[in-house]
Order: C-alpha cells, then structure tokens, then sequence
C-alpha cells in the first residue's frame, strides 16, 4: 500500500459502496405490499436488473439518455406490476427507494476521517436530485457530490470519471476511486485513475485479473492505508 501515498484526491461510488442499495429497495417493497406474500429478494433482483439493462444500453447507444429517476420509476412499475401493487402513491413512494438507503455501519465516520485529510468527492450514477436526497437521508459528507447525469451518461463511461478529474484538478495517478464493484474500478482505471476496491456483501467482486492498487474490508482500513 506504499504506492498509494501520493493520493491527493478521494473519489467514492456511493451507491452500494456506501449506502446498501439492495437493502434499501427491499425495505422500500415491503413498505409498498405489507400484507403480500411476494419473493421480496425476487423483485430486488427484478429492479437492479431493470437498471443495469437500462443504463448500460444508454452506456452503449442504444437508447437516449434517461437520468436515474426516470430508470427508477420503471423498475419501481416493474415491480408493482409483477407484486400487484395498484395504488399509485404507494408506486411513486416506490419509485423514490434509491433516494432513501442507509449508510454502511463505517460509511459516516469513514467519510469523516477521511474528509480531514483529503478533499473527498462522491461520484454517482444518481441523478442530481435523487443524489441530493441521498446525500441528506444517509449523511454522506462530502466536499463535493458529482453525478452522471452531468455527462449525461453512466458508469463506466469515461466521461463520468473525467467529472471527478475535472473536479480534482490534478493528474488522474493522484486521485483514488473507491468502489465495491470491480466493473466501476476497471472503468476507473481506464482514465488512468488509481483504485480501491472496498469488500461488501453486496458488490461484484474482482476477478483474478484484476489488479487494483489497494483491497480492504472497509473504510476504517482504507483510512489506516491513507492517513499516516
């Protein structure tokens, strides 16, 4: 981890990485059907899936740009009709779940440390609003919050890390991206970023080919590779 010692700049992935976005949309669900038997894990994989097939084909050109609230809306329906839910305010509620997941048990106090030490940005598929929320409901602390939708794109595209260059303001070997997804790290590294992969219950993991700069269980771990 000595080769990290030149980072001036700490970039975060929120969603997942910080806040547990499963975890969130299916409280949001049961919220929505209380009395329903309905496979709860069944619909959250049903709306994760709807996202990632939606921002990818945009990723891709293969539809126009949509932000992450317009997604959101279709999978919260995809869910409601798949579990029957038919009331629509219960179904627009739905549709905001993104906006309200909780932070890991490190997230707040690991943000904190770090933001001591180093300007700390966010960076994230949300949109604006929907990451201003966020932000608010997780108290997420953060010297700057980026998102996407600025680039009208998303992750992995190379333009939504060139935001948090842009914003850094320094050469992409001194700022570090954080992620618990290996998939948003490679796009990372592609601009030529430095990363960290962050170990939760929820990320995608790396692959044996995947070389990133550091591996830690957390943010207290990765504040102790940082802070000196």
């Amino acid at each position: 981890m000595a080769g990290i010692r030149d980072i001036q700049v700490i970039v975060f992935d929120v969603l997942g990485t910080l806040v547990d976005e499963p975890g969130g949309i299916a409280a949001a669900i049961r919220e929505a059907m209380p009395d329903t038997d309905a496979d709860v894990e069944e619909l959250v994989d049903l709306w994760l899936g709807h996202v990632e097939k939606e921002q990818s084909r945009i990723v891709k050109g293969e539809r126009a740009y949509a932000n992450s609230q317009v997604i959101d809306a279709e999978a919260a329906q995809a869910v409601a009709d798949r579990a029957g839910i038919e009331d629509p305010a219960a179904i627009a509620r739905l549709a905001k779940a993104e906006q309200r997941l909780a932070p890991w048990e490190d997230t707040v106090a690991g943000l904190e440390r770090l933001s001591w030490h180093f300007p700390v940005i966010g960076l994230s598929n949300a949109s604006r609003a929907a990451l201003l929320r966020l932000n608010a409901f997780a108290g997420l602390r953060w010297h700057q919050a980026l998102s996407a939708e600025s680039a009208a794109t998303y992750k992995p595209d190379p333009a939504v890390y060139r935001l948090a260059l842009d914003a850094a303001a320094c050469v992409p070997e001194h700022v570090l991206m954080v992620a618990a997804h290996a998939w948003d790290l490679r796009g990372a590294q592609a601009v030529g970023m430095r990363t960290a992969y962050i170990g939760r219950s929820v990320g995608d993991p790396p692959a044996e080919t995947d070389t990133f700069d550091v591996h830690v269980d957390g943010l207290d771990a990765l504040a102790a590779a940082l802070v000196t």
